[in-house]
């Protein structure tokens, strides 16, 4: 499985990114794919999670009605849409990918990860 993060960047509060991870090397029917984040000095972190196959999804309580995952099929491509961004959005986003259920918020749920893509709110 191979996963690449893309789309990362410098915004001002307030402002739009969306973040993009392109997936291969498998089907990826009942799969999870995840966006995990890592501020400076911090843990990494669970954002958003979907269902590959039904597009369910599930986020932290901090980003609930600011980012949106979703995911095209036909593209192998998992997507976070992130508004109304805050400087304490800044960090490392990271996707990950993995079989379970839908709310599997821990790092160690996830074995395949991609690269992170930096994002930078400022104030």
């Amino acid at each position: 499985v191979q996963l690449q993060a893309s789309g990362g960047g410098l915004v001002q509060a307030g402002g739009s990114l969306r973040l993009s991870c392109a997936a291969s090397g498998r089907t990826f029917t009942n799969w999870i794919m995840a966006w995990f984040r890592q501020a400076p000095g911090k843990e990494r972190d669970f954002v958003a999670s979907i269902t590959w196959n039904r597009g369910s999804a599930y986020y932290t309580n901090s980003v609930k009605g600011r980012f949106t995952i979703s995911r095209d099929s036909a593209k192998n491509t998992v997507y976070l849409q992130m508004n109304s961004l805050k400087p304490d959005d800044t960090a490392v986003y990271f996707c990950a990918a993995g079989e379970g259920s839908l709310w599997r918020t821990r790092r160690d749920d996830y074995p395949h990860w991609g690269q992170g893509t930096q994002v930078t709110v400022s104030s």
